[in-house]
């Protein structure tokens, strides 16, 4: 049986939410007209005070939903009982989109894939810089990885708004599909004998960039079409992920 268009719809629709929380950051994003939001949440047990008040008086400004909770349902949807502060809010990554949703639209692309980097401050930068670049979407995958949140938020200085973000269930059966469509996958390695910035890249070209400091996984590895290396001097031996995105998006 096919899902039905309305079905569908939705599906599409939910899949750009993201929900943040902590009080600071809900005002902070309610007062920005920039962001598109959905639905603040609120915990019915919270007690009066002048932030929660700002956050309605914000919130019936924009005409945005407000929906109140027991502690427990706001935990469930902050994902955060310890630090949401009784407080969520959705928000919409006009954006996002599935890799199959991109693999339609696009027949050329540069694409860089996130392999467990989990420092929001270097997910935030890396969004930045391929904003700024020559870069035409992300792939961010939701398990073992920074999420958006207010400090990526902060990081990409709002350009986590700009840039395409594929969510990506399982980021190995992702990168198979863009394989699938004849895209070269390139991954980083001191070892490499080509340099990143002698490379002819084809019309499909996604690169691969690993967490902090395991670098990328041993099962992703194996996907790559080859392996590219960026010189350095005087023995370092590697960059921060995010300066590393930085070269590749200006490529």
């Amino acid at each position: 049986m096919q899902d039905s268009p309305d079905y569908l719809a939705k599906k599409a629709f939910f899949d750009k939410i993201v929900t943040i929380y902590g009080r600071n950051a809900v005002v902070e994003a309610l007062e920005d007209e920039h962001i598109t939001i959905h639905k603040l949440h609120l915990a019915d047990s919270n007690k009066p005070s002048s932030q929660l008040k700002k956050m309605v008086t914000l919130a019936q400004k924009r005409s945005i939903e407000i929906a109140y909770h027991d502690k427990k349902a706001l935990s469930r949807i902050s994902k955060n009982a310890k630090q949401d502060q009784g407080v969520a809010l959705d928000i919409v990554l006009e954006q996002a989109l599935s890799e199959d949703a991109f693999l339609s639209q696009h027949n050329t692309f540069r694409v860089i894939a996130l392999d467990g980097v989990l420092n929001p401050q270097n997910l935030g930068m890396i969004i930045r810089s391929c904003a700024a670049g020559n870069i035409d979407a992300i792939i961010l995958p939701s398990k073992n990885a920074a999420q958006i949140s207010p400090l990526v938020i902060k990081a990409s200085v709002g350009t986590v708004f700009k840039l395409p973000i594929i969510k990506s269930k399982n980021l190995y059966q992702t990168l198979e599909k863009f394989k699938a469509k004849e895209t070269q996958l390139y991954t980083l390695s001191s070892h490499a004998t080509k340099r990143y910035n002698e490379v002819s890249y084809g019309d499909k070209t996604l690169f691969i960039l690993g967490n902090e400091t395991q670098g990328v996984t041993p099962e992703i590895e194996k996907l790559s079409s080859a392996s590219i290396a960026i010189p350095m001097n005087r023995g370092v031996e590697s960059l921060n992920v995010a300066v590393t995105a930085s070269l590749l998006a200006f490529l």
